[in-house]
């Protein structure tokens, strides 16, 4: 029987039997090959924010000032800094994607500072007798994602970069150290 012919069968049940059969088919492939993925960790970093230059990325650095105070606590602390190394890591790379090197280097520093802060927040929350194995948990999938991004991006970047402004001197960026540093950090976690 043709592939073809298979749209003429005049008999319905025939022709719902085998819609089901084929189905059932497709369906038992999925659950038996799971969705392949070149990712090594589970965990997903954010959409790109307003990027550097935008109105809205002024606004976004104001709420991002007024949410540190807005989140107090260890375990809220954790969540705001996880939330801005995300954010920043992900603002370097596009940065870099974008060959805007400097606000890449700029957006990698922030992402390193807000990352350094997280760890001391589960140490603190320990000392108050809270559970942060869930957290450790978290923190340890986020650096695994940070790294796999962090190489990518090291990947595709010079090793240094001459900046050079209209009016200053020239500024050299050794982009291939501050990936390392950023790896190192990341890494301290694990």
């Amino acid at each position: 029987m043709k592939f073809e012919n298979l749209f003429k069968i005049k008999n319905y049940k025939l022709k719902i039997l085998l819609w089901v059969t084929v189905g059932f088919f497709y369906f038992s492939i999925l659950l038996i090959f799971p969705k392949l993925s070149i990712a090594e960790s589970q965990y997903v970093l954010p959409y790109p924010a307003a990027m550097p230059g935008s109105v809205w990325y002024k606004i976004d650095l104001l709420k991002e000032k007024a949410y540190q105070f807005l989140y107090f606590g260890d375990f809220s602390q954790f969540a705001y800094n996880l939330a801005e190394a995300d954010k920043y890591l992900v603002e370097a790379k596009t940065l870099f994607e974008y060959k805007q090197y400097l606000l890449g280097y700029q957006a990698l520093l922030k992402s390193d500072s807000f990352f350094k802060k997280i760890k001391p927040n589960l140490v603190a929350a320990q000392k108050h007798g809270k559970n942060i194995s869930e957290k450790e948990s978290i923190l340890k999938n986020a650096a695994q994602k940070h790294i796999e991004t962090l190489t990518g991006i090291k990947n595709s970047v010079p090793e240094s970069f001459l900046w050079t402004p209209e009016k200053d001197s020239p500024t050299e960026l050794n982009l291939d150290k501050a990936i390392i540093n950023s790896i190192k950090i990341r890494q301290s976690v694990l």
